[in-house]
């Protein structure tokens, strides 16, 4: 796991060489720390001779008031001196934490952007959002609490042994028998704390999904009356989590206080053999008293070594979670080859494609299909036949399984990513609208937009006056999913943002199906100006949608079942020409191909 972190904590390698260098000044506080006692015991209150020569025979000279006076002052120095160092160290140690949770979250996000739809397909939102918000603050877990405290406990540690060993070399190992117990403890006790930290975190994800679902879906929610099902589901997951994490907390508890325990008995041994040592001369009081306080800080190193062992064990999961992520490699390899500057041409081809988001699973079978630059091409058929899917394949959400989409020739494989999406303007239903003004939502695909433009785009798309109406006009902030705008004003939105891209390729995933009549010829003149000189995909439901296209597609179980004109189509009396009389006779004002999704 060290191997993975190494490379976000390079970066702030003379950070941590700071940090580093702290923890050498404070365990030199620390080994300070014990000394004022043993003056006041010896030297002021047993009058103890003080050395020959020397800095300290000086110091020791003093009359005895003056001595105790020092002393006491050299306590508040020493203990000064250690806090101060320890406060700048926990905010070094906390900043390069904090970075590289920053450096972690942004590397895990834009893994997650680039992966495909499939990979999208295949996970929960919710688990995604724990992995990216809270899995990744395990890094700083790892660092802060960890990895920084263990190298702090380990330098202090040799200090104490350093001091300790000349001072009485019986007492410092028999205070030193607790450590193969407390390794053991760490061994038998980390197994089961990195099981319930999974399962903890694995809780938290799905509490984090059923949140998502559920406020995603409020609306669907709210009107079969469901909240109290899903209250009850909610509950029920936040319960299960909690519960884990009481388990995880008792574990952890638990082991605290065994190790605790166990340096408590290395104590009461230490003070045994030292008090029957004092006894019988072989020891001063105050050696005894120094030799103890240093033991404190001596099982302090060792208590924090197992301690931190412990959080990094519980660390160790999320870091995994996140890693899992990251190590999965993008299912959509950009490629090399960039447009030029005019852009596409807008010449599509199938060839041979076949597509499956599982094995057992095939959702397009043989495609063979070929757009000229500038057409307008209509895909119709069933729910489920899989329109979505092969136009998909055009900006690459995702890759066929055998055969090969080209753009003007060649596979759109060869083409990077980002340049091969720049190509490509899309109008969804339903329309996606982010929680921004109107001006930042037209402008979204192309954001140094000047206002002009934005305007320009605005009008083609049938929505200006509409947006002047509204408070604050192009500023004005449209709510979560748009709720302050119609579902034709959403609709004329996105396609005003797809005026300003002037992508060569454009695609319309059903854009009328859920407008009125009135609403509908709005948007369909607005479309109108839209797909002038482009290439153009429409997902049609509806037969005024599709009047006007040069080519219309029937794609039924997979396969292209029909293509042709409209004339051509009818003239066949195929399947398409089904669609037609069942759509004209059901409702002659204007058909609806219900069954053509």
């Amino acid at each position: 796991m060290l191997s993975k972190i190494w490379p976000y904590l390079r970066v702030y390698r003379w950070q941590v060489a700071w940090a580093l260098a702290q923890v050498f000044l404070i365990a030199g506080f620390e080994l300070l720390k014990p000394w004022p006692l043993q003056v006041v015991i010896d030297y002021v209150l047993a009058r103890k001779p003080p050395p020959a020569d020397g800095l300290a025979a000086a110091l020791l000279s003093l009359p005895t008031g003056t001595l105790l006076l020092v002393a006491c002052i050299g306590v508040v120095l020493v203990n000064f001196g250690s806090g101060a160092l320890t406060q700048l160290h926990y905010y070094t140690s906390i900043r390069v934490g904090q970075s590289m949770v920053n450096d972690l979250r942004g590397a895990l996000y834009g893994h997650l952007q680039r992966q495909s739809l499939a990979y999208h397909g295949r996970q929960r939102v919710g688990d995604l959002m724990y992995r990216v918000t809270a899995d990744s603050f395990a890094v700083q877990t790892m660092i802060m609490n960890g990895i920084l405290p263990i190298l702090s406990a380990v330098i202090l540690l040799t200090g104490m042994l350093i001091v300790l060993l000349p001072l009485d070399p019986t007492l410092t190992l028999l205070a030193l028998t607790v450590v193969p117990v407390l390794f053991a403890l760490i061994s038998s006790f980390n197994t089961k704390i990195v099981s319930i930290s999974t399962e903890v975190r694995e809780r938290e994800s799905l509490v984090y999904s059923l949140v998502n679902w559920t406020m995603s879906a409020i609306k669907i929610v709210q009107a079969f009356t469901k909240e109290e099902d899903e209250h009850r589901r909610f509950m029920g997951a936040s319960r299960e989590s909690l519960r884990a994490s009481l388990r995880l907390y008792s574990w952890q508890t638990l082991y605290s206080g065994v190790v605790n325990l166990t340096i408590a008995a290395g104590t009461a041994l230490v003070i045994y053999v030292g008090a029957r040592a004092v006894m019988s001369g072989r020891l001063t009081l105050g050696q005894l008293l120094v030799f103890v306080s240093y033991l404190a800080q001596l099982y302090t190193p060792i208590n924090q070594i197992t301690q931190s062992w412990g959080m990094i064990a519980g660390a160790r999961v999320g870091a995994r979670r996140v890693f899992e992520v990251l190590d999965t490699e993008a299912d959509l390899p950009s490629g090399t080859r960039e447009f030029p500057p005019h852009g596409a041409r807008g010449r599509i081809a199938w060839r041979g494609v076949a597509f499956r988001y599982a094995a057992d699973t095939p959702v397009l079978q043989g495609i063979d299909l070929e757009a000229a630059a500038g057409m307008k091409v209509a895909v119709v058929g069933p729910t489920g036949a899989g329109k979505s899917t092969m136009l998909g394949l055009v900006p690459r959400f995702f890759d066929p399984t055998a055969g090969r989409v080209e753009i003007d020739g060649v596979d759109a494989r060869e083409y990077a990513l980002k340049s091969l999406r720049r190509q490509v303007s899309m109008v969804l239903q339903p329309p996606l609208i982010f929680p921004l003004s109107v001006r930042d939502n037209i402008a979204y695909g192309r954001p140094g937009a000047d206002d002009a433009a934005i305007e320009q785009a605005a009008r083609r798309a049938q929505i200006h006056e509409r947006i002047c109406e509204m408070p604050e006009g192009y500023a004005t902030m449209v709510g979560e999913s748009g709720i302050a705008l119609s579902e034709g004003e959403k609709q004329r939105v996105t396609i005003a943002r797809a005026l300003l891209r002037d992508a060569p390729i454009l695609v319309l995933d059903e854009p009328t199906s859920a407008l009125d009549v009135e609403t509908e010829a709005m948007v369909m003149a607005a479309i109108d100006e839209l797909v002038v000189g482009r290439t153009t995909f429409i997902i049609a439901h509806r037969l005024s949608t599709i009047r006007a296209c040069d080519l219309i597609v029937v794609l039924r179980d997979g396969v292209i079942a029909e293509e042709g004109t409209l004339p051509e189509l009818l003239g066949r009396n195929g399947v398409f020409a089904s669609y037609y009389r069942t759509q004209f006779l059901s409702d002659r004002v204007e058909p609806a191909l219900s069954p053509v999704a």
